[in-house]
């Protein structure tokens, strides 16, 4: 079966909020997935992980990583981590993770897949231009 990008980083967002509520008891953190190849990503993701947060910390103002909801986190550690490393246009890193949040963070306000744009499209200029 084809596994569309959609569906992979939806499976990334999960096991990165899994994590972050592991980590908040202080468990151990043993993610499994559906789709095979999100394994490897999800590592690469852990491994560049402080470089992730330092990027998104910088760019949050008046706001730090951790006041974020673990959702939100999650979809904003991934589109980072896309545009650090990967060659993927910043403007379909930035277009799904609106989407993403649209579908699991949108409060009836519709202000977070707002924020999330906005903190995004932010870091994307400083690191693609």
């Amino acid at each position: 079966m084809k596994v569309t990008r959609r569906e992979l980083r939806i499976e990334l967002m999960n096991a990165l909020y899994q994590y972050d509520l592991y980590q908040s008891e202080k468990l151990l953190f043993i993610p499994s997935f559906e789709i095979e190849e999100a394994l490897g990503i999800f590592h690469e993701i852990m491994d560049a992980i402080k470089e992730i947060d330092e990027t998104i910390e910088s760019n949050l103002y008046d706001y730090s990583l951790y006041r974020l909801a673990y959702v939100d986190r999650a979809i904003i550690r991934l589109a980072v981590f896309e545009l650090l490393k990967t060659d993927l246009p910043k403007q379909i890193v930035i277009d799904e993770a609106v989407e993403i949040t649209k579908i699991y963070s949108n409060l009836d306000d519709e202000k977070q897949h707002k924020f999330t744009n906005k903190v995004i499209d932010n870091i994307a200029k400083k690191i693609k231009g």
